[in-house]
């Protein structure tokens, strides 16, 4: 196991209704004038806003509002949110919504105090000095960002997506209410559950020798994924089943899983062009990029791959051949991804094989590589966009 520092502190509530207690947390934590930020129409139409800001009124904390966030969040609304915070003299950040409103938030928030681009930062031209404190109601178990402390956003100046992370955005308390996930339509909660097993994946996929606690942490949230995504695919009010999910879905992204051993990353930097090319959901996108990055890295740990399928799919080991060991857990993976509504080719995606040159050159891959547990350059990203259209 490698050196470490980890430092988590989020205020976690969780359970039912706790969505009424905002207000009394954004006191706690120093809010006097907040800028909910959220979606669509569904936290309005669902009645959630509401709540959320009348127990804001509650506690006498003034509040203004920013709707709009897409999935992919957009560069352009984050700068209207800047505006808007040092307009009204906002001092806080309440996301309403899934990963998409809390990294729009987290972005807004290092924009604000800032005098230059916020994408400085995500361009790797700055580092965040302060920041707005940013807090969440979660409605979606997928990105764990109510929990980490990164953020993705699209540039509309060439549509292409950048992470970036950094402790002062990592969210002072996020309020976790399974019930508000149980009215998300059945592709939605997939794609959800295929972010958090990602997340898992690239920190499982490692170089980083005897690292049993954080294997086994690893493998307990995708065996509890596994369990638990089919049964609300086919009961969608099962509320224990939402709630493992939903808590799983933080320790899969809090960094919990990956202190003390290297991490990849090149999965979801892949996907992070086929989404901002072709909108799609993060997760489906995934669920592509996946199966095929493990099949071109397979061979650089066969044990590692054959230890997964073993672990977590519940394969037989051949001893003989663990490779076939290996190639089973890969095929397993991309089945149960299969089964539960998620593409696994680029055709089922949407996306187009004579687009993987556009995809290369927004990921910027060109003198430099991507990932670690094996590094890829330009010629090894092309082949596994190529294995992902199969």
């Amino acid at each position: 196991m490698d050196n470490f520092t980890f430092y988590s502190p989020t205020y976690f509530v969780f359970g039912r209704g706790t969505e009424n207690e905002a207000g009394r947390y954004v006191k706690r934590f120093g809010g006097t004038k907040v800028l909910l930020h959220y979606g669509g129409g569904s936290v309005v139409r669902s009645g959630l806003l509401d709540r959320v800001k009348d127990s804001l009124d509650q506690e006498g904390i003034a509040h203004v509002e920013l709707g709009g966030v897409k999935p992919n969040p957009r560069s352009g609304l984050v700068y209207e949110g800047i505006e808007l915070c040092r307009k009204e003299k906002v001092d806080f950040i309440l996301a309403v919504g899934g990963g998409s409103t809390i990294d729009s938030s987290k972005a807004i928030a290092v924009g604000v105090p800032y005098e230059g681009d916020f994408w400085d930062f995500f361009a790797g031209k700055a580092e965040v000095e302060e920041a707005l404190p940013v807090a969440s109601v979660l409605t979606i178990a997928a990105a764990g960002s109510e929990g980490s402390w990164g953020a993705v956003i699209t540039n509309e100046d060439g549509m292409y997506k950048r992470p970036y992370n950094c402790e002062k955005m990592r969210p002072v308390f996020a309020i976790m209410n399974p019930e508000l996930t149980m009215t998300l339509p059945p592709y939605q909660t997939a794609s959800g559950c295929t972010d958090i097993m990602a997340h898992v994946f690239e920190r499982y996929f490692t170089n980083t020798k005897d690292v049993e606690i954080t294997d086994r942490l690893c493998e307990g949230i995708l065996k509890t994924i596994i369990k638990e995504l089919p049964k609300v695919l086919e009961d969608p009010n099962d509320y224990e089943a939402r709630a493992n999910i939903m808590w799983a879905g933080t320790l899969a992204h809090n960094d919990i899983c990956g202190v003390g051993r290297e991490q990849d990353w090149a999965s979801h930097n892949l996907e992070h062009e086929l989404s901002a090319l072709y909108d799609c959901a993060h997760g489906a996108g995934l669920a592509v990029m996946f199966p095929a990055w493990m099949t071109y890295v397979m061979h650089h740990d066969i044990p590692r791959f054959a230890q997964f399928a073993v672990r977590v799919w519940g394969c037989e080991m051949d001893y003989d051949h663990p490779e076939e060991t290996a190639r089973e857990g890969i095929a397993r993976t991309k089945a149960f991804f299969h089964s539960v509504g998620m593409p696994t080719s680029f055709a089922e995606l949407g996306a187009r094989e004579e687009d993987i040159p556009k995809l290369l050159e927004t990921l910027q891959i060109e003198g430099r590589t991507e990932g670690f547990f094996m590094k890829l350059g330009p010629k090894e990203c092309e082949e596994v966009y190529r294995l992902a259209c199969r």
